[in-house]
């Protein structure tokens, strides 16, 4: 398993590395609107529902 190198510019001391990806436009525009009509920025909207999911995840796996 890799690790995420950190940030060593001390402008940005503290902050977790970034996460990149890739998406078609039309998804982005999707999410876009999503995280406005939520009132959120697109990275906590993404945030969000990631922390969501994993607890539906949890979840489900408790369940079983």
């Amino acid at each position: 398993m890799t690790t995420a190198k950190r940030d060593t510019n001390q402008s940005k001391c503290g902050k977790a590395p970034t996460f990149q990806m890739r998406i078609t436009p039309e998804l982005k525009q999707q999410f876009d609107a999503a995280a406005k009509n939520a009132g959120m920025s697109l990275g906590n909207w993404l945030k969000s529902l990631g922390r969501k999911e994993l607890e539906r995840l949890a979840n489900d796996a408790e369940e079983k």
